[in-house]
């Protein structure tokens, strides 16, 4: 492939306020006075003194500073990870042994246990939390729940 004479690979950057006869001499391509043509200006979002757009919208949501450390598992995510044979938990169930298997983040301080879903084995389940939904399903599969108080 040969290339045009008339396309350049590299191109020069060009330098500006070098003097009258490089075309961008004496006021660098700033214009007269006034704000821009002076050096440190940052005059993003303004809108000459109109409302800015930013300030004009609503303020929506906000970020909670409180760390979300807790895991919530489903009956039914309990169903296949007993389901599961490489997961070798037959009798007991609490967080520590779900993070020794790496079945849930480590970063998990609490377990909260939810009802949705069926459960068929009866387990014995340690948690911080459980809704009733599920405490009455386990118990109904001939489980045991005990809630963690700290």
């Amino acid at each position: 492939m040969q290339l045009n004479s008339l396309t350049k690979i590299n191109k020069k950057k060009i330098r500006v306020g070098r003097g009258i006869g490089s075309g961008k001499g004496k006021t660098s391509a700033r214009g007269h006075k006034g704000q821009k043509s002076r050096s440190g200006v940052a005059i993003k979002s303004f809108e000459g003194g109109q409302m800015p757009l930013y300030r004009r919208l609503p303020k929506r949501g906000f970020k909670s500073l409180a760390k979300n450390n807790t895991a919530i598992l489903n009956l039914s995510k309990i169903q296949k990870i007993l389901d599961k044979s490489s997961n070798d938990i037959k009798k007991n169930l609490d967080l520590k042994t779900l993070k020794e298997k790496n079945l849930i983040n480590k970063k998990f301080l609490k377990l909260k246990i939810l009802g949705s879903g069926e459960i068929k084995n009866n387990i014995e389940i340690s948690a911080h939390f459980a809704s009733k939904q599920a405490l009455t399903k386990i118990e109904k599969a001939g489980g045991k729940i005990s809630i963690i108080k700290k």
